[in-house]
């Protein structure tokens, strides 16, 4: 298989922690997906009034979230609701993000994850059985689109050894007033992992903190990456990254994948779990 990424690229990528790709996707099979994700939410009914909650983490506690792993579910903006929790706009708008099984369970997004691409990209990154472990449909809604704390993906996508990658791909324009990536280049060689989310018998899930010594992230040095409808974003699993408010008038919406290595272990304690009949699957079995 050649390589989708030529030496320059990958040097960049291995020294920086991310890498910026135009035109990676059609602007037609964006749109299909657009529609699929209009319709899920159009549909969706609010009866599991889930916030995803980036500052608080108030969802993580719901088992509606943690059996998300091999589902279709919708979250909600934080800021969608008044103080007396009733939803301020329509429903389609007060959705925060759709997960996160869509790649393996609708067949417009599961064409859409699995390419050739993609698989090139992380067999040459050093996967040996790449697979994709999680999507998200991610609508940053115009101004009620909530602030993404700080973070880095293996902190919830955790293996050993750590081989999560992230891929971001831009469904609409994103740029530093509707709440575009902001990253730290460099962190993933700078910064030993600081915690795990888990799943916990008493509380649903909890961070954990690693042995590794504590450090405090110098985010003023968090750097924008505007994408056009198309691009793709790769983001190393301990790279650290961020993004802000949207308080535009304009969305953003974006569509991420996390990838592993299934040559390495996925313990069970990790928050995202698969039932046996829905296992992860090794890329190459699918592309």
């Amino acid at each position: 298989m050649n390589s989708y990424l030529d030496p320059t690229q990958i040097q960049f990528y291995q020294e920086h922690g991310y890498l910026h790709l135009p035109a990676y996707a059609d602007h037609v099979d964006i749109d299909h997906l657009r529609q699929q994700a209009q319709n899920i939410m159009t549909q969706f009914e609010a009866e599991e009034r889930t916030v995803f909650s980036t500052q608080a983490q108030r969802h993580t506690s719901d088992r509606y979230f943690l059996e998300s792993g091999d589902q279709i579910r919708c979250f909600f903006e934080e800021d969608a609701f008044d103080a007396e929790g009733q939803i301020q706009v329509p429903l389609e708008k007060a959705i925060n993000k759709i997960g996160h099984a869509m790649h393996d369970l609708l067949p417009e997004f599961q064409r859409f994850s699995y390419r050739s691409e993609l698989l090139s990209i992380a067999r040459t990154l050093g996967m040996q059985r790449p697979s994709i472990v999680q999507s998200q449909y991610i609508c940053k809604q115009a101004r009620i689109g909530g602030v993404v704390r700080a973070h880095t993906d293996s902190t919830f996508i955790y293996s050993e050894p750590l081989s999560c990658l992230g891929v971001w791909i831009a469904l609409e324009k994103a740029h530093e007033q509707n709440g575009c990536l902001l990253v730290l280049p460099g962190s993933h060689r700078a910064y030993p992992l600081q915690e795990r989310f888990v799943r916990n018998a008493e509380t649903g899930t909890k961070f954990v903190e690693t042995t590794a010594e504590r450090v405090t992230w110098p985010e003023e040095k968090l750097i924008p990456i505007p994408a056009a409808k198309g691009d793709l974003i790769l983001l190393h699993g301990s790279l650290v990254h961020a993004s802000s408010a949207n308080r535009s008038e304009h969305s953003r919406h974006a569509y991420v994948l996390h990838l592993i290595d299934l040559a390495c272990h996925w313990p069970k304690d990790n928050w995202l779990q698969r039932r046996t009949q829905l296992p992860f699957q090794d890329m190459e079995s699918v592309v």
